[in-house]
């Protein structure tokens, strides 16, 4: 149901352009996962590289600067290799992704990739426990371990990947989790670890979980009285998926968030009339690599 105080934001910018490039399938069947991604869930499918190539090509005069791909997990789409190699021609380019699934071969690729590219290659791994039964209570039994392996194949290649923790209890600190991932990544060899803390989205898998919204979790325009627009991801960054463009990648599951075929169908004011937006002005770039509460040490 609409909320009528809900305020309006305008895309001010496209600087953030993502592919949903493994749609909602994924190896995994965490349950805190915002759009309850899993292997036999096929409400999105996966971008064709043709089309990929094509939105590519379009975004430069839109003046799209940086690329995400997300999924499910993007590295079960076959192309992803060299999707990520073309995208290196276009600008930086960051891959979300659970790590369990890395082949070698495709690290070596990328990684030369990278090096014949000016732009830079990410990866952003999801880990949700310093241990295995934090984690494997979310992920599945042996994701722990699995997860790590793929930590380590990155930094057997030269990349120092951005790990991705949800505080999925809400009595977690940051603190806590932050110098609990430092210890256990530095014994795995990872000397100066990059560690992004991410807040639970009450959406999806998670409901059932643990909880969802309360009524009173929602934007109003009071809210946004001199509060900074661009924090949010949808003033600055549109989804391209199988089914069309949407605001986010946080609202796949709302109809009311498919803004059009085509970028420029999208680019047009979304209100913050859902929930989870609660969450993203609560905290602010949320799904960006450019957060407050991304720390190297």
């Amino acid at each position: 149901m609409q909320n009528i105080g809900s305020p309006t934001i305008e895309l001010a910018h496209l600087d953030d352009l993502w592919f949903q490039v493994a749609g909602t399938l994924c190896n995994l069947t965490c349950t805190h996962c915002f759009i309850s991604c899993s292997p036999h869930n096929h409400a999105f499918g996966f971008l064709d590289l043709e089309t990929i190539r094509r939105t590519l090509d379009e975004s430069v005069a839109l003046g799209v600067k940086e690329y995400y791909f997300t999924g499910g997990e993007p590295f079960l789409h076959r192309d992803m290799p060299a999707i990520l190699e073309m995208t290196l021609r276009f600008g930086p380019a960051t891959v979300l992704t659970n790590g369990t699934v890395f082949k070698d071969e495709w690290l070596q690729r990328l990684r030369a990739a990278e090096v014949a590219s000016p732009y830079s290659l990410e990866f952003r791994v999801s880990l949700d426990g310093y241990n295995a039964a934090e984690n494997d209570a979310v992920r599945g039994a042996g994701t722990f371990e699995r997860i790590l392996r793929g930590v380590r194949q990155l930094l057997a290649h030269d990349f120092l990947p951005i790990l991705t923790v949800t505080c999925v209890n809400e009595d977690d600190e940051d603190g806590r989790l932050f110098d609990g991932f430092v210890r256990v990544l530095k014994e795995h060899g990872y000397a100066r670890p990059r560690i992004k803390i991410l807040p639970t989205l009450r959406i999806g898998a998670e409901v059932n979980r643990q909880r969802g919204y309360r009524l009173e979790e929602r934007v109003t325009q009071v809210m946004m009285e001199g509060y900074d627009a661009d924090q949010l991801i949808c003033s600055h960054s549109r989804v391209v998926t199988d089914r069309g463009v949407y605001v986010c990648p946080i609202l796949l599951e709302t109809p009311e968030a498919r803004l059009g075929a085509t970028l420029k169908d999208a680019h047009r004011p979304f209100a913050l009339e859902h929930q989870a937006c609660y969450t993203c002005w609560q905290y602010g770039a949320l799904c960006s690599n450019a957060s407050a509460v991304q720390r190297d040490v």
